[in-house]
């Protein structure tokens, strides 16, 4: 039930980069443009808004004909930064390491307002912050990806550091890691462990990273090459997105319902995959009265920051590379 999962680093690749004259679509006069959208993830109620988007026919309106590919998590970065692809669906983290790579890419639409990164406990423990967690044992899918991500972000927020914790790589076994007592805590996604572990009858605390730093989570991501060339597609998609955002948010019941024709064996009145709705949509509202699919520049200054004290970039760029807003409707 994750979200994007960052498995790799992403490195600046000259061989994809000569590649950027491949098959972007060119600006249309009124034809239907065919596109290829990398999800990250498999077929998942966490994709409701993109589903209604496609089943009201909000992409058609637009010109769009999409096609929903699950087999890409980082790749899809390169294929847009080659200009294989036009957009993917990306977390924000790797728009900051891919560009600070070199890869000519850009985020354009916000889809989760909140980074989707929670510490949980056993609510028996009673850890209700951070520094409640001091010296205990910590579990993480490993020292990679949004979960690292988020977790290094909540450490600075809350001034601690990773030794201040038996930090433990368990791999995505996060539920089982906890039940079996053989970690504290788990680092984990706010619609996925904390849900499974309370159907499993474990109640549990949540610390999440979305409400006490603000990172630039999952959205629609572009290259500098349709930006110049095509930007009416840009605008196409952010607005077909958003349209379905929008009613996901609006009407939960009607959304579970169309996203049971796209998630194969998902039933309406799945009370589980409901709650996981549910998150998914707390996660996708604007905050402090932001507009629907805008990013902050502040967001991506702690984005960056958080990379940088990891060591997984070297130097700060000028955050306005990393996102546009001026494609939003």
């Amino acid at each position: 039930m994750n979200t994007i999962k960052l498995k790799q680093p992403i490195f600046a690749l000259a061989c994809a980069l000569a590649l950027s004259a491949c098959a972007v679509p060119a600006p249309s006069s009124g034809s239907t443009t065919k596109v290829r959208l990398p999800m990250g993830y498999i077929p998942n109620v966490q994709y409701a808004a993109y589903y209604v988007a496609l089943e009201k026919g909000y992409f058609a309106q637009e010109k769009i004909e999409i096609e929903f590919d699950y087999k890409f998590e980082t790749d899809g970065v390169k294929l847009v930064a080659a200009g294989e692809l036009p957009f993917a669906v990306v977390s924000g983290e790797q728009v900051v390491l891919a560009r600070a790579n070199g890869l000519p890419v850009k985020y354009f639409a916000q889809w989760y307002r909140k980074f989707p990164i929670a510490v949980i406990t056993p609510a028996k423990l009673n850890i209700t912050k951070l520094a409640d967690l001091k010296g205990k044992k910590v579990g993480l899918p490993g020292f990679f990806g949004a979960n690292y991500v988020g977790w290094r972000a909540l450490l600075n927020a809350n001034g601690l550091s990773e030794k201040d914790f038996d930090q433990q790589e368990i791999g995505f076994t996060q539920v089982a890691a906890l039940q079996q007592e053989k970690v504290d805590a788990v680092i984990g996604y706010t619609v996925n462990e904390p849900i499974v572990l309370a159907d499993k009858g474990m109640a549990v605390n949540v610390i999440a990273v979305g409400d006490q730093v603000e990172m630039v989570a999952n959205g629609l991501m572009t290259s500098d090459k349709v930006i110049k060339e095509n930007p009416a597609l840009i605008k196409g998609m952010a607005k077909a997105m958003l349209r379905g955002l929008q009613d996901t948010i609006n009407n939960p019941d009607e959304a579970m319902k169309i996203t049971t024709k796209y998630v194969e064996g998902l039933k309406a009145d799945d009370p589980i995959q409901k709650k996981v709705l549910l998150a998914t949509i707390d996660n996708m509202k604007a905050l402090n009265g932001a507009k629907m699919g805008e990013s902050s520049a502040q967001a991506w200054e702690t984005t960056q920051n958080t990379l940088l004290a990891m060591g997984q970039i070297k130097q700060k760029l000028d955050v306005k590379d990393y996102f546009t807003n001026v494609f939003l409707p």
